[in-house]
């Protein structure tokens, strides 16, 4: 079945299932002990989900004996699965395939309420609705479903708000939260998972727990935030040269190992490790919070880094920093913006494999940034 013919269906589902329905929820319920069931929806990338865990948070304080369920890609379940303000998942990867199992599950759960905190469309706000939940709430509501919504006016887009992690803070506003929530990301990092990936760098990579770790993260989820491998091969020699008891971690996706390798290859050092696609991403936070700075462009890994307090470098040039960058502790980040160069710019459609505005980041620049970052910040966040 194709694409088209899905959308069109599952259009006329809705809007003949909405014209049927006489639900009046009573607004007073909100905020209250009245909302039982509540689904957050959060099912992209790994970034997206992190910025997500402000708002579950503000969730959880406002409704602390709800089950708050976290609808999850199922590549980052793990990831999130020790999350305290969440007491179960459902596995989505917001594709059509998969829409009508974690719909049967959403039903089965008969959740009263329902935050689209970063999903796609068109399949998240027709779930939120046919899921049977009397509230369903979304920011921003400019899509062809708004009508689905208890929040459909005022229309709301993309620029109306700051920072992801904003838009996502209003969903819970909208479903009742208490304005004024902290913008912090959450990641518990426990004892036993620090104490796992320990052992896993001294028995894999010969790591002692006293030797410090400086990350590389090399790869993005998109060619036009990716920084030129030569230049982190270049970074990484300057670096152990300034200091001769570093080690230096690339990490990445198993779909990045290639490109971590051939970044470690050009540094040449028995003092790099490549953990990209060997090391678990439920691990990854622990092997993060361990790192005196990580080296990042604008990508999972990075909000990550921000969520365990662990000093960035961040290098953006095609987004800017403010939309998608920290939010807290930016007295421990250094970012490093450039100006886009192409115009419009083409994102994700990018057609640069070097893209041209992150080479406007000098190698020079970047070095200087982690010398500074070394100096303020001597050891790992514990």
């Amino acid at each position: 079945m194709g694409t088209r013919l899905r959308e069109t269906l599952l259009a006329t589902w809705v809007w003949v299932r909405h014209r049927l329905d006489r639900r009046q929820p009573d607004v007073s319920e909100l905020g209250t002990s009245a909302i039982r069931r509540i689904l957050a929806i959060s099912c992209t990338a790994i970034g997206d989900t992190l910025m997500s865990t402000a708002a579950l948070a503000s969730l959880r304080r406002t409704y602390p004996d709800a089950r708050i369920v976290l609808m999850v890609h199922p590549a980052y379940a793990a990831l999130f699965a020790d999350n305290p303000d969440t007491d179960g998942q459902i596995s989505y990867d917001g594709r059509w395939k998969g829409f009508l199992r974690a719909l049967c599950a959403a039903r089965r759960e008969t959740f009263d309420l329902v935050a689209i905190l970063h999903g796609n469309e068109p399949q998240a706000t027709p779930l939120a609705y046919l899921c049977g939940a009397r509230w369903r709430f979304k920011w921003p509501n400019d899509n062809r479903f708004r009508y689905l919504l208890s929040n459909d006016q005022p229309v709301k887009r993309w620029d109306d708000f700051a920072h992801g992690i904003d838009q996502r803070l209003a969903v819970a506003e909208s479903a009742g939260a208490v304005p004024g929530a902290p913008r912090r990301m959450v990641l518990p990092v426990s004892a036993e998972r620090r104490q796992r990936v320990d052992a896993r760098l001294a028995e894999v990579w010969g790591i002692t727990v006293a030797q410090p770790l400086l990350g590389f993260q090399v790869g993005a989820s998109t060619a036009s935030r990716r920084w030129r491998p030569e230049r982190y091969a270049e970074l990484g020699r300057r670096l152990l040269a300034a200091h001769p008891d570093l080690v230096l971690v690339i990490t990445g996706s198993p779909q990045e190992q290639g490109l971590a390798e051939a970044v470690a290859q050009g540094i040449d050092s028995p003092r790099v490790i490549v953990t990209a696609g060997r090391l678990g991403l439920a691990d990854l936070p622990a092997l993060v919070a361990r790192m005196l700075c990580l080296v990042t462009p604008d990508t999972g890994i990075m909000h990550m880094a921000v969520a365990v307090r662990t000093p960035v470098v961040a290098l953006f040039a095609a987004a800017h920093w403010s939309r998608s960058g920290p939010t807290v502790d930016l007295d421990r980040h250094i970012i490093l913006q450039k100006h886009r160069t192409c115009d419009p710019c083409l994102g994700k459609r990018c057609p640069y494999a070097a893209p041209l505005c992150m080479d406007n980041i000098l190698t020079d620049e970047v070095f200087d940034a982690c010398q500074r970052q070394l100096r303020a910040h001597p050891e790992p966040q514990a």
